[in-house]
């Protein structure tokens, strides 16, 4: 094995003999043990040979492409769009297609770190809001005496109203991320902000992944069980994978992909369960836990597919639409500021300084412009699993993220591969998403660490945010024309909006934590500010290099100007640096 010394040279043949001397002394060892200097096998900016990077880079698709694939299944069913249309594989395509775009983007032109982008469940809630508000119900079309042409501008009318929604509201988040707004808002976001809006996302969405699961609760509560069995008790356990030994042949080394695969082993299981019982007739037909279910969908899908901008048609835009969709936006942009840290600590690299944050933020702006233009049913955010994933391969190198964009833009153009996975069972999704909302509810409530949870203020504040979130969404849902302004526009846009959980349980967090008095330590902001000074303290000393711009930074730095362009290496800040004072209460200089 790699001695640590070795692992200490920076040229090119020097990381070649290590990882050859890393083969060779694999045997009998764990052969995926970290470098003791940096506990990782590459790091951001190295680069593993190219057969290692496209296995490292598969295993970045498998994890991803469950969430991805989810998020436009769960849509076709408000799109009034039947099992056998060939637009629910479309769908799956253009989302995997455009999600190989936006992470490509944003590994080399925005944040700069090995984190994959994908279909974000903060744009479901809103979504699932407008098409239920604007258009009538899907049990009220009589789509059986439709002809196909009739039934596919049932769903292509609402997709389009749909994509103007995301499309105008992204652009948002581009001004947001590109003019620094991002940075300056840091200070004001705080934990109790946070909670209300990640929680209520997840607790939102417990009645859709009921409704799917009860479909048949049998397969639902296996699919659920496997997913605890695998990714918590089996986490650990080894599987022997060969691998490549160094002068020729293979050598066995052991791997838990139960870690880092339990989504995908999960979903093929209980999908293998559901094509034995619809072989055997066990479940009754026209149920959509039959596997043919969707009838010739997967063999009338076309091999090869290239998913074009306004394939659906040209995209419409409503001010109802686009303020609801908003609160999805808001959401995920909080949700990946959060990711990018939690990556920059995994790949042991300093965290992102502003100007990395604001072109982050920017750059995921544009790759959910695009999804909105192209047409995929949701905008795309950062993925945690797969930073999760760095963090237990111990690769870091940021092309092997640019190997798994290029795969998620392969395999997107392949219509009969989207067409597979649009036939999902919908017991199993159902399973799925209970066990995937839930962790996002605890992902939400684990950030209750940062703040004092004696204070009385600090409890009054979440359990009224909480409480008012699923409260007056609920009440509105029951009660739609409670609204009346004498403005039907009005009417709309407040009803989309009021009715989105998450805006609501985080705006109110985030008026109440900023309004009503507390100390620093009692909101939790010393410990929760802590990244931030890091990251200004590293953007001071000229130690992250590795989020500059590829070719330019050099030339930048003599440029005056380039100080003042918020998502430029060179950037400054707005405001001159804060007082000692200052620093210590936990506000960062902007």
């Amino acid at each position: 094995m790699a001695t640590a010394e070795e692992h200490r040279m920076d040229a090119a043949g020097d990381r070649n003999r290590k990882m050859e001397a890393s083969c060779e002394g694999q045997a009998g060892q764990d052969s995926w043990s970290p470098p003791k200097k940096n506990n990782l096998l590459y790091l951001v900016d190295e680069n593993p040979p190219w057969y290692l990077t496209i296995f490292f880079g598969f295993q970045h698709f498998l994890t991803m492409i469950g969430g991805t694939i989810a998020t436009p299944l769960i849509v076709c069913r408000f799109l009034c769009m039947e099992e056998s249309d060939l637009g629910r594989g479309h769908l799956v395509s253009t989302i995997m297609f455009v999600s190989g775009i936006i992470t490509i983007l944003q590994t080399t032109l925005g944040v700069r770190l090995p984190i994959i982008q994908g279909g974000n469940f903060a744009y479901l809630v809103p979504t699932i809001t407008l098409l239920t508000t604007t258009f009538p119900p899907c049990d009220t079309i009589p789509l059986a005496n439709m002809t196909a042409e009739e039934k596919q501008e049932v769903w292509q009318v609402r997709l389009r109203e749909l994509q103007g929604a995301i499309t105008v509201s992204a652009i948002f988040q581009v001004l947001v991320g590109f003019t620094g707004v991002v940075g300056m808002l840091l200070t004001w976001i705080t934990p109790l902000a946070i909670v209300p809006t990640i929680t209520l996302l997840g607790l939102s969405l417990y009645e859709l992944g009921a409704k799917q699961a009860s479909v048949h609760w049998g397969i639902a509560a296996l699919t659920m069980v496997l997913m605890i069995l695998f990714s918590q008790y089996l986490r650990d356990l080894q599987f022997p994978i060969p691998l490549c030994k160094a002068g020729g042949g293979f050598q066995v080394s052991r791997l838990p992909l139960f870690t880092f695969l339990p989504l995908l082993i999960t979903i093929c299981i209980s999908w293998s369960l559901c094509a034995i019982l619809t072989a055997y007739d066990a479940i009754p037909e026209g149920s959509t836990a039959r596997t043919d279910f969707a009838g010739s969908l997967i063999q009338d899908a076309p091999w090869f597919r290239v998913p074009y901008p306004g394939q659906w048609g040209m995209p419409t835009v409503s001010v109802a639409g686009v303020v609801g969709v908003m609160a999805g936006v808001i959401s995920s942009i909080v949700e990946s500021i959060g990711d990018y840290f939690a990556c920059a600590r995994v790949a042991n690299v300093p965290p992102p300084p502003t100007h990395a944050l604001n072109r982050g933020v920017g750059v995921e702006g544009i790759g959910c412009v695009l999804a909105g233009i192209f047409g995929t049913s949701s905008g795309t955010a950062s993925y945690s699993g797969n930073i999760a994933l760095v963090g237990i391969t111990k690769v870091g190198s940021r092309s092997v993220v640019l190997c798994s964009g290029l795969m998620m833009l392969l395999f997107g153009v392949f219509g009969k591969f989207g067409a597979v996975f649009a036939t999902l069972p919908e017991p199993v999704l159902g399973g799925v998403l209970i066990f995937v909302f839930s962790v996002v509810t605890a992902i939400g409530l684990s950030t209750l660490q940062y703040v004092d949870l004696a204070s009385s203020r600090n409890l009054l504040i979440l359990g009224f945010s909480i409480f008012m979130g699923m409260a007056l969404p609920n009440w509105l849902q029951k009660h739609p024309d409670a609204i009346q302004t004498g403005s039907i526009m009005l009417d709309q846009s407040l009803t989309v909006l009021l009715q989105t959980s998450m805006f609501v349980g985080g705006f109110i967090g985030f008026f109440l934590d900023n309004t009503v008095p507390g100390t620093d330590e009692e909101r939790g902001l010393v410990s929760w500010h802590e990244n931030l000074r890091q990251a200004d303290s590293s953007a001071i000393s000229g130690t992250t290099s590795i989020y500059d711009l590829p070719y330019i930074t050099a030339s930048l730095r003599s440029l005056k100007w380039a100080r003042y362009v918020p998502f430029f290496p060179t950037f400054k800040g707005f405001r001159k640096r804060a007082s000692a004072k200052n620093a210590e209460r936990g506000n960062i200089p902007l």
